[in-house]
């Protein structure tokens, strides 16, 4: 299959992103808790595909999670419980990039979790995933999965592009030597938990554009809404009762150069 042309996905990605806008509005109307997880491997898109999601949409209704390493404090915690608090309240999309599955992911293939600790996460997993669900929150679970050619071209051109460099840790490139262990883990976790009650749902990512309509689809196939009436809005007359000179005011200040 080709790649899809940037004008045909710029144009599906706006009629899609506007379906979001009015999805956004039925979770707040309706008091809905939805939950996105996003998982895969390093390179397989997720941060682009959350930003395709969320770009115009209200930050205040979709959250975006990515949590950073956990502080000591937090690994004495039970291993949820740092994820648990930023679970959804009534009208809110939580996304997760990244979550409680790096303890099957990275933890797992990196020695940062004990086998026992890995098997304790796999058997408790599906029961913590089904009391979620059980209390009402929507919970929707993505492996975006993309080749070893194309993670390569990807790592590459991390590498060779200053506004890009950031995206590649030495985390990533080891788990690009690791490739197969990675495999292996993924096998495992997705025997485990995907459930009825909480199933996974597995993405080729070799081509972003199609990766990213095939997802923010399935999500707006997933959860049933309806377009919300907007409500009409007039702008009043400003009050002129009380004028003042707001351009004169700011002379002498210091404005920044207009080098544009």
């Amino acid at each position: 299959m080709s790649k899809m042309k940037r004008k045909d996905y710029e144009k599906e990605l706006r009629r899609l992103q506007a379906e979001l806008c009015h999805l956004q509005a039925w979770v707040k109307l309706k008091g809905l808790r939805v939950m996105i997880v996003f998982e895969g491997r390093d390179a397989a898109g997720k941060g682009g595909t959350i930003k395709a999601i969320t770009e115009r949409v209200s930050p205040r209704v979709f959250r975006v999670i990515a949590l950073p390493a956990p502080s000591d404090r937090q690994k004495s915690q039970m291993f949820m419980q740092r994820y648990i608090e930023q679970f959804p309240a009534a009208g809110e999309i939580v996304i997760f990039d990244r979550s409680w599955y790096n303890r099957a992911g990275v933890e797992r293939v990196m020695g940062f979790a004990t086998r026992e600790q890995v098997e304790r996460f796999l058997q408790l997993a599906p029961q913590v995933e089904k009391y979620v669900v059980d209390s009402g929150i929507v919970l929707i679970k993505i492996w975006l999965e993309v080749g070893q050619e194309q993670q390569e071209l990807r790592f590459k051109a991390r590498i060779d592009d200053p506004v890009r460099q950031w995206k590649l840790s030495p985390m990533d490139v080891e788990s690009y030597r690791r490739w197969y262990e990675y495999s292996r883990a993924r096998d495992q976790m997705l025997d485990v938990t995907d459930s009825k009650h909480a199933p996974w749902y597995l993405v080729h990512s070799d081509d972003k554009k199609r990766a990213r309509l095939n997802i923010i689809s399935h999500i707006l196939g997933t959860i049933p809404y309806k377009k919300v009436p907007a409500e009409k809005v007039k702008l009043p007359k400003r009050d002129g009762k009380h004028k003042y000179d707001d351009r004169k005011s700011l002379k002498g200040r210091k404005f920044l150069p207009e080098k544009y």
